[in-house]
């Protein structure tokens, strides 16, 4: 591992170990009092749409990287923002935090399982693999000890030491995300020359499939029988990915890849407005309705 790879896993664990301070005991019980709701909610986000977004990797002839890039940011759980979204789409806000709760445990095992089988059972991204020698059991491997070592510690910090906790979260949290970006702009002035050519034909992809996670929610959540402020909450968490996470990942294990860091980096600006405009709509329709 090279002193750049040793310092970004430094890194993107200090984020996990960020996200473990802000889980609280309540988010949990949540889960006990809507679990058909919660459960509707991770369907979506490590089923549906990481089954989805292979099945489109073997259908459509796109870049290895680009396919093992949406592949990862497919396999990841939902975003930080997505509670945010939620609230301002009047939407079911406490339960949008129960799924992200849970999502981020879940995450510890089923991000690492969903993208190293689905990309060893991609021919093109399995043969990409090969060369760049990396083995992808050696990635879930990896990934299993970055993600679930700093999320333990940091749940295990937050019950110890819940004053401390209080005062470091925010401040640890943005210094990881600086730092990461620091790295990821970095990475991108060096192929800067590149960028232009990929842009355009990448943002239409991440569209696409940002609709898809959206659509998924929603359908899932439709399947389940929920009520409308649920289905708010649910097609929120299906069509807003951790992206940062997924950078993090392709940072440490693809040294910064740039064609992954594109897709990841839209979809982190993407889901953004997609989320946003969704929220609008709900609003108006709600005012429309008196409600």
């Amino acid at each position: 591992m090279t002193t750049a790879q040793l310092v970004l896993s430094l890194v993107l664990a200090t984020m996990v170990f960020s996200v473990a301070l802000e889980l609280r005991v309540a988010d949990f019980l949540g889960v006990a009092r809507t679990p058909r709701a919660v459960v509707a909610g991770l369907v979506p986000q490590f089923l549906l749409l990481p089954l989805a977004t292979w099945g489109l990797t073997m259908v459509l002839d796109l870049p290895p990287n680009t396919e093992a890039a949406m592949i990862l940011v497919a396999s990841c759980p939902g975003g930080a923002l997505s509670n945010v979204i939620t609230h301002l789409g009047r939407g079911n806000t406490a339960l949008s935090v129960s799924i992200s709760a849970v999502a981020s445990l879940l995450a510890l095992v089923l991000t690492p399982l969903n993208f190293t089988w689905m990309v060893s059972a991609n021919p093109a991204t399995a043969g990409w693999l090969r060369q760049l020698s990396i083995d992808a059991s050696d990635i879930w491997i990896s990934l299993l000890a970055l993600l679930a070592v700093p999320m333990l510690l940091g749940m295990a910090f937050a019950h110890r030491f819940p004053v401390a906790t209080a005062r470091i979260r925010r401040p640890l949290a943005r210094a990881s995300v600086a730092a990461l970006l620091l790295f990821i702009v970095a990475g991108l002035v060096r192929d800067r020359h590149l960028l232009t050519a990929a842009l355009l034909p990448q943002l239409g992809l991440v569209i696409g499939h940002n609709a898809l996670g959206l659509a998924l929610g929603w359908l899932g959540a439709t399947a389940f029988g929920v009520g409308v402020r649920d289905r708010r909450a649910i097609t929120i968490e299906g069509g807003m990915q951790n992206s940062g996470l997924a950078l993090g990942i392709i940072a440490v294990q693809f040294n910064a890849d740039l064609g992954m860091v594109i897709i990841a980096s839209l979809w982190g600006m993407w889901h953004i407005v997609s989320g946003l405009t969704l929220a609008t709509i709900w609003r108006k329709q709600d005012v429309r309705s008196g409600v």
